[in-house]
């Protein structure tokens, strides 16, 4: 087998980091050598987590809370020490079981806005500096958010998740234009339908035979940070020729 891309030194923030793929991208970018910084709202499951890996670092807050935002980016800045990647994980399936438009709450839609769109871009904002400061020390800095299948395909009763999803899409490619000149990398990655508690949730009867596993998602993931890395470290600085 081919050697993993190492991402030694590398200090990354992980949002929605106690289950599905967030977890399985703290364990991934750690063992690639990564200092991990990690996100949930439960504050007991953070703790556990933690408790479990001496090697990442949990906070317990919630995305889709404003008040939450600032307070969370001094705490992952103050135990990194700065911040190379973030990865906005945390997501809102709105009503869940799911239902048709015509039948979703707005309650429902507003919350699936808040985690899976306002949050990435609060949080992303408020991290900004440091990956800008990161992007000039170290050559490059990266904001990975989650994306999926459902922000281009109209499913039927996956609407708030779906359009919510779409909206942060194209909100990572116009971010990604205005920042590559700064070094700073937006990228939108689908994992693809995985085995986790978010898919069984939405899908309770799905056959998880044909379901990918998170761990694997977790690699291609990790390796898609390692190489769009290395491909900034080797771009000119901004003024040379």
């Amino acid at each position: 087998m081919d050697q993993p891309f190492s991402l030694e030194g590398i200090r990354a923030a992980i949002t929605g980091g106690t289950s599905g793929l967030g977890l399985a991208l703290v364990d991934e970018l750690s063992a690639r050598g990564a200092r991990v910084a990690f996100v949930a709202r439960d504050a007991g499951r953070v703790a556990s987590v933690a408790g479990e890996r001496p090697y990442a670092t949990g906070f317990a807050a919630d995305v889709s809370r404003k008040d939450d935002i600032y307070p969370l980016a001094m705490q992952i800045t103050g135990v990194l020490g700065g911040v190379d990647v973030l990865v906005n994980n945390a997501s809102s399936l709105g009503p869940v079981p799911l239902a048709l438009l015509g039948d979703t709450d707005c309650e429902d839609l507003e919350v699936a806005i808040a985690t899976n769109l306002l949050g990435p871009f609060r949080l992303t904002k408020a991290l900004l500096g440091a990956l800008a400061a990161a992007a000039r020390e170290r050559g490059g800095a990266i904001v990975l958010n989650v994306s999926s299948d459902a922000a281009v395909e109209p499913y039927p009763t996956w609407g708030a998740y779906g359009a919510t999803k779409a909206a942060l899409r194209h909100m990572s490619r116009i971010w990604d234009e205005e920042l590559r000149a700064d070094r700073i990398r937006v990228l939108s990655l689908d994992p693809g339908d995985m085995n986790t508690p978010f898919h069984a949730l939405a899908v309770p009867d799905a056959d998880i035979a044909t379901l990918k596993r998170p761990a694997d998602a977790a690699r291609e993931f990790a390796d898609a940070i390692a190489s769009t890395l290395e491909e900034m470290r080797h771009l000119p600085v901004k003024g040379e020729m």
